[in-house]
């Protein structure tokens, strides 16, 4: 990892797969984006199919913008789509729960 010259923040860049998770520790400028991190990390060389711009991120569980500022000991989250609605699951699991006894 290249060293950053002047005053700089420690981060730490999330991904996770359904069968393992990626977690980066990164020394950044302070006043640094979230998408300056994220192109610094070189993620996007090892997990291609993370698009830029489109991805979804966030900072601790919220969700924030590309252009947010970090601060020190920030986690930045990277979102994967979700795979099916959040809203339609829970009915089915209702309905399979409420299903008549014989």
């Amino acid at each position: 990892m290249d060293e950053v010259p002047g005053p700089t923040i420690e981060i730490e860049i999330v991904y996770a797969l359904p069968q393992k998770q990626y977690v980066q520790t990164l020394r950044v400028p302070v006043g640094a984006t979230i998408a300056q991190a994220l192109e610094r990390s070189g993620i996007r060389h090892r997990h291609p199919e993370i698009i830029p711009g489109s991805a979804a991120v966030g900072i601790f569980g919220k969700r924030a913008d590309l252009s947010a500022v970090l601060h020190d000991r920030d986690r930045i989250e990277i979102y994967r789509p979700l795979i099916a609605d959040p809203k339609q699951a829970r009915r089915a699991r209702a309905i399979r729960r409420v299903k008549p006894a014989r």
